[in-house]
């Protein structure tokens, strides 16, 4: 461990809030990205790939510990370092910037000055997640408030954020607060989870969190997040997560690609309090920029997930989007009533993050307010964390050539008790939602069992007017359940598609 100061000093989550509620009250001032010596903000991206933590030099790493903290270097891309700080019961002291930390390899042989107030672009916690013996990467901070995490077996995919400022708001340009300071507790031989402290600031927002993260198959984070208003927005985002999806099955839109899936995530599923369920199916298709809101006065969970685990969807061994997590959130406060955002940005290709999904407040709220928002994260390889009932399986689409404005859709179902004891088939629910739903008509609703537990239903889509065109309706919402009475057999399959 390099050598730093211990102050007799403990740290509480009360610390962390009192400091954001008194940035609240004052004016934002943004880090000073010119603060860098001249080398680390010119250097490119192979020679910030060429500087690498040295491990042996890793906090806790002299100790029994069960985990390790790493940091990352600042400059590059990530010219607003932050502060990092190591903390006991009874003591904490601020961890400084210094050469011994890192290993420069050839391209960065003779850098500059490093200032050891400069603090680090973000750090690393690592714990024996797939082996006793090995310190493996489980949670990673770096850059604005995002961070993404890892269960066993897993790979990076799907990221996290603290919260989002006006996303998608139309007339306003989104703000990334940031993760200004961190305070990692100093785990003991024995623990199961690591605890931190986060300070977050922005033009709008400042915020306490505190984190405990527990690995595992699944790796479990608990979040808690105190805000405060600095002035008001058109759109707060709640425990958001971005991923990337650019084709799956379910899509019409074809790309130059030897694979046949190529996604982080390939939907969007939702619990809630009502105990309705809901699937949306991601699809990439219409080439606009797509909102989709889920209003309800009680959230029980939702999330981004990749129900594929097949390698066959994907054939990509180096990606390995099949081993990739499905992210969902568990509310564990009372949220209130909200909606459930998701917003699709059209791609052409597998390299950004083109898929957002968060809770938004129906209240929003104004300068000087207080808020508390608890939830648990699930990192999971999980078909359905919030399964417990028929689900959404496949999503399939076409239109014959003999029958041009006529298009067939079909969803897949599976589960144990869609199928009644005596043999009776489901009853199905379907409608075209919105205002282009009057510009439609459903017919030739059919549903028929195709294997054990799993059942095909299948409908015909048609323009309301006798010689209308299908083309002419645009984009239409679809939605879809099993029932028997009035139960829900399984969850509703909404989808998005552009006829």
């Amino acid at each position: 461990m390099v050598a730093q100061n211990w102050e007799r000093e403990g740290v509480e989550f009360a610390m962390v809030e009192s400091r954001a509620r008194d940035l609240a009250k004052a004016k934002y001032h943004a880090p000073n990205k010119e603060a860098l010596p001249g080398w680390m903000k010119s250097l490119t991206y192979d020679q910030y790939r060429d500087i690498r933590f040295e491990p042996k030099r890793a906090l806790w790493s002299d100790s029994k510990s069960p985990f390790r903290a790493m940091f990352f270097h600042p400059g590059y891309l990530f010219l607003e370092p932050v502060a990092i700080h190591e903390f006991t019961d009874t003591h904490r002291q601020r961890v400084r910037l210094s050469e011994a930390f890192f290993n420069y390899g050839p391209l960065v042989k003779n850098h500059g000055e490093l200032p050891s107030e400069a603090g680090f672009a973000g750090f690393r916690l690592h714990a024996p997640l797939n082996n006793t013996e090995v310190f493996d990467e489980l949670v990673v901070f770096q850059g604005a408030s995002y961070w993404r995490a890892l269960g066993k077996g897993q790979r990076y995919g799907i990221s996290a954020r603290g919260i989002a400022v006006n996303t998608g708001a139309e007339g306003v340009s989104e703000e990334f607060p940031m993760f200004r300071e961190f305070w990692l507790k100093k785990p003991q031989e024995g623990d199961e989870r690591a605890t931190f402290y986060a300070l977050l600031d922005g033009p709008s927002y400042s915020g306490a969190y505190e984190f405990t993260i527990k690995p595992g198959e699944d790796t479990i984070m608990n979040v808690k997040a105190v805000l405060f208003t600095r002035k008001q927005v058109k759109r707060l985002g709640i425990a958001p997560m971005s991923s990337m999806f650019w084709f799956g099955e379910n899509s019409r839109r074809r790309f130059d690609d030897f694979r046949p899936e190529v996604h982080d995530s390939d939907g969007l599923a939702i619990r809630m309090g009502s105990g309705e369920r809901i699937w949306r199916p991601i699809s990439n298709d219409t080439g606009n920029l797509e909102f989709s809101f889920f209003s309800m006065e009680k959230c029980d969970g939702f999330g981004l997930l990749q129900r594929d685990r097949r390698f066959s969807a994907y054939v990509d061994g180096e990606a390995a989007y099949d081993l990739r997590p499905s992210l969902w959130i568990e509310p564990t406060s009372d949220w209130g009533s909200g909606s459930v955002m998701l917003m699709e940005i059209p791609t052409g290709n597998e390299l950004a993050d083109n898929t957002v999904a968060m809770w938004v407040p129906e209240k929003s709220p104004k300068p000087g307010d207080r808020l508390e928002f608890n939830y648990r994260q699930h990192w999971t390889m999980e078909e359905d964390p919030s399964d417990d009932g028929g689900r959404v399986v496949a999503t399939r689409t076409g239109v014959h050539e003999w029958q041009p404005e006529q298009r067939t859709m079909i969803v897949e179902f599976e589960g144990d008790k869609i199928i009644g004891e005596d043999g009776k088939m489901p009853e199905a629910k379907v409608e075209a939602a919105g205002a282009a739903g009057e510009k439609v008509k459903i017919q030739g609703v059919a549903v028929q069992s195709i294997s054990k537990g799993r059942v095909r239903l299948a409908f015909q889509i048609l323009p309301a007017t006798e010689g209308g065109k299908l083309s002419d309706v645009g984009v239409l919402d679809l939605k879809a359940s099993l029932k028997r009475g009035e139960d829900f057999l399984t969850e509703t399959w909404v989808y998005r598609i552009k006829l």
